[in-house]
């Protein structure tokens, strides 16, 4: 019994790193809701919550991103704010378009899960 929980924790432990390595670090701020129109057709808000995010041209894909689901984590400040991040990784639905330098828009409920809303942009790691 022992043997197989080793071999759990050690799955666990090779799945988390697997996961951390495929990470990709990204600028993210946050805007206030509601907002409309969202570039994804048929977006609604009833429907999707205030978990949300608008992404740029790199991760937009040609439209092709609209619904992907992003697991996301503060890594550290954009702008010397000091200890912005919280712990915690959050996952948002990916429903609108932001224009260049944009990464990654949260919403503002989103961004607060993950970072002080003072700081106003962060480094993140997603997924």
């Amino acid at each position: 019994m022992e043997e197989k929980l080793q071999v759990w924790v050690m799955l666990a432990m090779a799945l988390s790193l697997l996961s951390a390595a495929s990470a990709k670090p990204g600028l993210a701020d946050y805007h206030s809701l509601p907002y409309y129109p969202a570039a994804c057709a048929g977006f609604n808000f009833s429907n999707s919550g205030s978990m949300i995010t608008g992404v740029g041209a790199e991760l937009w894909d040609n439209g092709r991103a609209c619904g992907r689901m992003l697991r996301v984590r503060c890594t550290c400040s954009a702008n010397g704010f000091p200890k912005p991040c919280k712990e915690g990784v959050i996952t948002v639905k990916v429903v609108d378009y932001c224009q260049q330098p944009c990464e990654i828009n949260l919403s503002e409920d989103a961004f607060s899960c993950i970072a002080n809303i003072d700081a106003g942009k962060v480094w993140v790691d997603y997924s």
